[in-house]
């Protein structure tokens, strides 16, 4: 796949950028600012076209994808049950039950708080029900708790791993930092210039994730191994 933005200085953001997903996995996206991350999952999702090439996969689900964004994208006049029902506005089509998707991301009794009255965290939960109320195949992710407190940061992800660990969906995970990729994700794409593929490799560890696999000395030794990886890369 090819992606270059138009115009008469076009610039070839995506080029012979090829990988397949499995059903239910957890890929995390790694890469140097301007390698192409974010505009891959654009292309995923179908928000930009390629140049040349296709995104194939299998559409037998009512409703294959949705994305989580950097930034929350509540509309501040609604509360959060009505901000959840934006998904089944745009899709003219009844949902899951709100409640019950508000207690997979542990929000129960938020029901009628506006965005104002949310913490970062809160929002980025509202954000992720958003995102799982349409019950979708695949849920892409643009580095979504970057702009969260580390003591936040590191809960938002044990909750995202454990919601993962019950099935049914795969996930597409762009971040900058490569513990949370490692922790997270069963197998890590590097990318370089133009998207190039680095480096594709499984994680060292499967199932349900725990503080200590983060300070272990296994761990600790991948994220040397990526970080390596990472400061040899020029774009």
């Amino acid at each position: 796949m090819r992606f270059s933005y138009p115009g008469p200085a076009a610039k070839t953001v995506l080029n012979s950028l090829n990988f397949a997903l499995k059903d239910c996995e957890f890929v995390a996206i790694l890469g140097p600012s301007g390698c192409g991350k974010s505009t891959l999952l654009k292309i995923i999702a179908g928000l930009l076209a390629p140049s040349a090439g296709e995104i194939l996969f299998d559409r037998s689900g009512r409703n294959p994808l949705s994305f989580v964004f950097q930034d929350s994208n509540l509309l501040p006049w609604r509360n959060v049950r009505e901000n959840l029902k934006l998904v089944s506005e745009l899709l003219k089509t009844q949902l899951q039950n709100f409640s019950e998707i508000l207690s997979q991301v542990q929000l129960q009794g938020v029901e009628n708080l506006y965005p104002h009255q949310l913490s970062g965290g809160m929002k980025m939960r509202v954000s992720l029900a958003r995102a799982l109320i349409s019950s979708p195949e695949l849920i892409l992710f643009d580095e979504p708790f970057s702009a969260l407190d580390e003591v936040t940061r590191s809960k938002m992800q044990n909750d995202l791993r454990l919601l993962f660990e019950r099935g049914g969906k795969s996930f597409v995970f762009v971040t900058h930092s490569i513990s949370e990729a490692l922790y997270l994700s069963d197998r890590i794409l590097l990318l370089g210039a133009q998207g190039r593929i680095l480096k594709d490799e499984k994680t060292l560890w499967t199932g349900p994730r725990s503080l200590q696999l983060r300070y272990s000395q296994d761990f600790n030794h991948q994220v040397k191994i990526w970080t390596d990886e990472f400061e040899r890369i020029r774009i």
